[in-house]
């Protein structure tokens, strides 16, 4: 079976030194004074002129700043990350004209991780010693997982998280070998109290890791809004605060990488529904819930992988009635409240688990899109 060429990121911790920490911290005040600024030019041109600034543009201003005295520490760091920066702020505008993301964001300086991207320029990558621009020796990486054999990074992204962790990316192209076929398929129905729900009666329980830390939490944070502002303890609270939801991060993704790998593996195809998350989330009764269980993260996981094995992934409508449409005869009920569990069809009088006939529903749902193109949009009569 012929494999497939990805292009994959694998992430590390590394320790850096103290001179190599205050020139990375460096790097990223200057990243992230390039991005607000070329922010800010483009949002000026745009309100006053009714142009848009090109990415060109914002190189040769780049080229500008650099030149001008009051901003010749712009030509301290390596120009990779400036240039990366100016295109990431493209990506995001070009997000933002098709209606994809809102309008980009000014970066404030604590309040988001720091990060600096390095193309294949702005690095060397010799025998497992990583050395980066403008720096005399390599990071000390803890290599938690081997590169791909004969890795060559086309580049290396540096970042900081707000709990004060560094860590170390790098692109690789890999051949990835797909999984054999199979004739398994699944639907699932994304839940709170049980994460998800299989069509083959399955359900795995949500870890709720966000509820286990609430109390550690909101001590934290309470010790936190005690103390006073620009002080040195309340750095060191905040920290404290970072920790606690780096941890929670960390297991929840944890958890959805392990579920997403068995279903990918044990399955041809995948059946889902296309949750509207960003709107589920203005429920304020349920909007923590909704994002402790991170139903998009767990979809994001399951398409790129499913891209990678040889697998596929059918979002059926959002609007497609799965939970009221028996999924033995179709007989689609007139409405079904929250609270009712379990229901019988009053056409063939089978006894339903509501989770369960949903992720039924969104299979037989999904298979029919998957054969012949048919429509799953409910008719609005």
């Amino acid at each position: 079976m012929s494999g497939k060429v990805v292009r994959r990121a694998y992430k590390y911790r590394f320790y850096p030194t103290p001179e190599q920490a205050e020139q990375l911290n460096r790097t990223f005040g200057c990243v992230r004074y390039v991005y607000n600024r070329a922010l800010a030019e483009r949002s000026r041109a745009w309100t006053q002129e009714k142009r848009r600034v090109t990415h060109a543009e914002t190189d040769r201003m780049l080229t500008g700043w650099k030149r001008d005295p009051e901003t010749a520490w712009l030509a301290e760091p390596s120009k990779g990350p400036l240039q990366a920066a100016l295109r990431n702020l493209q990506g995001a505008f070009d997000k933002f004209w098709r209606k994809q993301n809102r309008y980009p964001k000014f970066k404030k300086k604590g309040k988001t991780r720091d990060s600096a991207t390095y193309f294949r320029n702005c690095f060397t990558f010799r025998d497992g010693r990583l050395k980066l621009a403008k720096q005399d020796q390599p990071l000390d990486v803890r290599w938690s997982r081997p590169l791909p054999e004969d890795a060559d990074p086309s580049q290396v992204t540096v970042s900081r998280d707000a709990a004060g962790r560094w860590f170390v990316s790098l692109l690789v192209e890999e051949t990835i070998t797909p999984h054999a076929p199979t004739e398994a398929t699944v639907g699932i129905d994304a839940g709170i109290t049980t994460l998800v729900t299989l069509s083959t009666g399955e359900k795995v329980t949500n870890p709720k890791h966000e509820k286990k830390d609430r109390a550690k939490l909101a001590k934290a944070q309470r010790n936190l809004a005690r103390k006073q502002k620009g002080s040195n303890n309340r750095a060191k609270a905040r920290l404290k605060v970072a920790r606690i939801y780096a941890r929670i991060a960390d297991r929840r993704r944890d958890h959805l990488h392990k579920l997403t790998t068995r279903l990918v593996r044990e399955n041809q195809v995948i059946a889902i529904e296309d949750l509207a998350v960003r709107n589920m989330v203005k429920n304020r009764s349920l909007a923590r819930a909704i994002s402790d269980a991170s139903w998009s993260e767990l979809r994001s996981m399951l398409e790129y992988k499913a891209d990678w094995y040889g697998r596929q992934v059918i979002a059926i409508d959002r609007w497609y009635p799965s939970s009221k449409t028996c999924s033995d005869c179709g007989h689609l009920l007139r409405s079904l409240p929250l609270n009712v569990r379990e229901w019988v069809c009053a056409e063939c009088g089978t006894v339903h688990d509501r989770d369960v006939n949903a992720a039924r529903t969104i299979l037989a749902a999904g298979l029919a899109v998957s054969a012949c193109g048919d429509g799953v949009r409910p008719p609005r009569s």
